[in-house]
């Protein structure tokens, strides 16, 4: 398996590719791979000729420097992951130096108001950090399709606005939430938690699921009310956000309408890890 850390390493063997017409499909990651990751990458290789996997903690996303400097980092056992799948996937694992040319900064985007709710209410210039480092692996691996999962639901619906502001030619695809058994949501995070924190954890899945089914007869407001009530009860899990909304605008509904679609959101604290989630409600 190639592995290669300076955009002037890959260029070529991309440019190769867009010569001969190979199709290329990307999987952004920030590494720590779980099986959630696979399901993506195994979805790129069944559909393109080439795929590319990018493995790099972006500065510019982190609010908190904690966060940041505690995410876990593991690149020799996420390409072995990687090799299980396929040795023809490239591996892009850039510095920050090479993603960011000696000036670590985000860049500013207007994504119509999709930037400012549920996750960017509460992480400040989050998405502007988020969109710098994929636009800019976007431009560097000009991939056809790029391949992003559903737990990050309102972060796959501002890349695909993303694509549509700036025309860049990439088809972005969204791929269902891969689970533990237990129906916690995979996420490199999920390795940070303690184990009493693990125990706990499910449910925020369990809960969504009966929230689903509660809306199909109450009012959002009635669900969110229900939610907040339900983790008043968990002493090792602090809710920060349960929210009803529009699954296109991403805006907070609190009346249902017929044939708009919707979801809910949630976000909680398992200790000092941060964990999020969401579902479909119809």
């Amino acid at each position: 398996m190639k592995v290669f850390s300076e955009k002037k390493q890959i260029a070529p063997v991309i440019n190769t590719f867009r010569a001969n017409h190979k199709t290329i499909g990307y999987v952004a990651t920030m590494g720590a791979l779980h099986k959630g990751h696979l399901a993506l990458v195994e979805k790129a290789l069944d559909e393109n000729d080439a795929v590319v996997v990018s493995i790099f903690v972006n500065p510019t996303q982190f609010n908190n420097p904690d966060d940041l400097e505690k995410y876990p980092r593991t690149l020799e056992g996420d390409v072995k992951l990687l090799e299980t799948l396929s040795n023809d996937i490239l591996v892009y694992a850039p510095t920050v130096a090479d993603i960011y040319e000696g000036k670590t900064e985000s860049e500013h985007f207007d994504f119509d108001g999709l930037e400012h709710e549920m996750e960017g209410r509460f992480r400040e210039g989050h998405f502007n950090g988020v969109a710098t480092v994929v636009k800019r692996f976007f431009e560097i691996l000009k991939p056809d399709n790029a391949y992003f999962g559903e737990k990050d639901f309102q972060q796959l619906q501002i890349i695909k606005k993303l694509v549509e502001k700036y025309q860049i030619p990439v088809s972005v695809i969204g791929c269902r939430i891969y689970r533990e058994p237990s129906g916690l949501a995979m996420s490199s995070r999920n390795a940070r938690l303690k184990d009493a924190h693990l125990k706990a954890a499910p449910f925020i899945y369990k809960t969504l699921k009966v929230a689903k089914k509660r809306f199909g007869t109450k009012s959002a407001n009635n669900v969110t009310e229900w939610v907040e009530n339900q983790f008043k009860g968990q002493a090792l899990l602090e809710l920060e956000y349960f929210i009803i909304a529009d699954a296109n605008t991403l805006k907070v509904s609190t009346r249902k309408t017929k044939n708009k679609k919707y979801r809910a959101f949630i976000a909680v604290y398992a200790g000092d890890v941060r964990l999020i989630d969401n579902i479909a409600l119809n």
